[in-house]
């Protein structure tokens, strides 16, 4: 082979791998956007999935909606008294 061919055929693949790098890196981030919107849907149908259980046990069962009221909103029943203990720094850590 003759050096003329060389260069040439060199000259060739330089001139596709100018043409075809910034495809292939643009290709490469695609790849890595997918993967990372793929797992955020994985975990988006998890938590859908637990808010509509969630969901199921609001509607169908009075004392999960009782407990959550109580938890979450402070309700208390009609005439019921709620305590409130604050702890101060000489008794936090004491047992007695």
């Amino acid at each position: 082979m003759g050096k003329k061919k060389i260069i040439k055929l060199f000259g060739v693949f330089a001139v596709l791998v100018l043409l075809f790098l910034p495809g292939y890196s643009k290709f490469q981030e695609l790849q890595i956007r997918n993967r990372e919107l793929s797992d955020k849907k994985t975990l988006l149908r998890v938590s859908n999935s637990r808010l509509e259980k969630e969901l199921e046990k609001m509607r169908d069962d009075p004392d999960y909606v009782e407990k959550v009221a109580r938890e979450k909103l402070k309700v208390t029943k009609k005439g019921e008294v709620v305590y409130k203990i604050i702890e101060t720094e000489n008794n936090k850590g004491t047992n007695k």
